[in-house]
Order: structure tokens, then C-alpha cells, then sequence
């Protein structure tokens, strides 16, 4: 299987996926850090790919979204956005719009705890 067939099989069989350095509960870097604490504080339950243990993941995942960076954030298989976009759309209610659009399940009142402490 190639690089790119695993990354298709991993974002398409997980409702939520974050490619990140490290994993979702000891984050290998603040960029990572910040969209893992996010996903995590709303309650969203996501499959983390630590792209620090596997260098064809690495630079895969950046050719699959031509995305130059990590995180990577995929919601229902399609490709959200990085650190910067997650914030964005964390802060403006956005990704509450995609979860509910999509059926993730996260806690709404935890997003506008985020949100109440970012005004």
C-alpha cells in the first residue's frame, strides 16, 4: 500500500483525524499542541497520527493536502486546515458549524468557553 492509499484509508475510515508531531496526549510542538488541546478540551473524539514516527507519513501528508505544514486537521475525509485555520474557525464558531453539519459529536458549551475567554 502506498503512502498516499494509508493516508486516504486513515482520514476517510475516521470521522476526525489530526496529523500531528506527537499525539493527542503529549504533543510534540505548540502548533500541534494548540489545535490537540482544542479538539480535546470540545470533547471530539479523533484518530491523532504522530507524523514524527513515520518520515513517508511526514512528507506524505503534505503532498496528499498540498499543505506545506503540520497540524492537518481532516473532518469526514476532507482536509480542514492548520493550526492557524482551526484557531480561526474555533474562535469565530465555525468548526461548530462543520461538526454539527457533520454529525462530530463535541461540547458546545466547552466551544464557547473557548471562545468567552478569547473576547
Amino acid at each position: 500500500m502506498s503512502t498516499a492509499d494509508k493516508i486516504k484509508e486513515t482520514v476517510t475510515s475516521n470521522d476526525v483525524v489530526l496529523y500531528m508531531k506527537g499525539t493527542k496526549t503529549m504533543p510534540q510542538c505548540g502548533f500541534s499542541s494548540r489545535v490537540a488541546g482544542v479538539l480535546n478540551f470540545m470533547g471530539v473524539d479523533y484518530a491523532d497520527v504522530n507524523v514524527l514516527a513515520d518520515e513517508e507519513i511526514r512528507q506524505g501528508i503534505k503532498e496528499y493536502s498540498d499543505w506545506p505544514t503540520i497540524p492537518q486537521l481532516y473532518v469526514k475525509g476532507e482536509f480542514v486546515g492548520g493550526c492557524d485555520i482551526i484557531t480561526e474557525m474555533t474562535l469565530s464558531g465555525e468548526l461548530d458549524e462543520l461538526f454539527e453539519k457533520e454529525g462530530v459529536a463535541f461540547d458546545k458549551e466547552k466551544a464557547d468557553q473557548i471562545r468567552a475567554a478569547n473576547q
